[in-house]
């Protein structure tokens, strides 16, 4: 008996899989900026450009006194910025985190199923 043997090349189709995997991902992960541009690209530019005008005039005038410093940066986080945005940052007051001793508690409560 004579045996069949299937002259298969098995490196041939391995590359030309993972040749047409990599063209399918180069496709798909360009058409993620089309979704990114749906959104309002204007949205946000007016607070932005006042932040740069204000920039400008800093950078132009000469340099801040101890008293307009103090009063700029009390309006927000730095003396440019203001308070845009001031809503939109994570700070203490808005962020409900938890300690990493509180964690540790909570952890070993779990696994004890004691509470103090």
């Amino acid at each position: 008996m004579s045996s069949i043997t299937f002259n298969f090349p098995v490196q041939r189709l391995v590359r030309t899989l993972a040749v047409f995997c990599i063209c399918a991902m180069l496709f798909v992960f360009n058409g993620f900026p089309a979704f990114a541009a749906s959104s309002n690209p204007t949205q946000g530019e007016d607070k932005l450009l006042g932040i740069e005008k204000e920039a400008q005039k800093a950078v132009l005038k000469q340099p801040m006194g101890l008293e307009e410093t103090q009063e700029k940066a009390s309006q927000g986080p730095n003396e440019i910025q203001g308070d845009a945005d001031m809503d939109k940052m994570k700070n203490a007051s808005n962020t409900n985190a938890t300690s990493f001793e509180e964690q540790v508690k909570n952890v070993v409560e779990n696994i004890t199923g004691k509470k103090d």
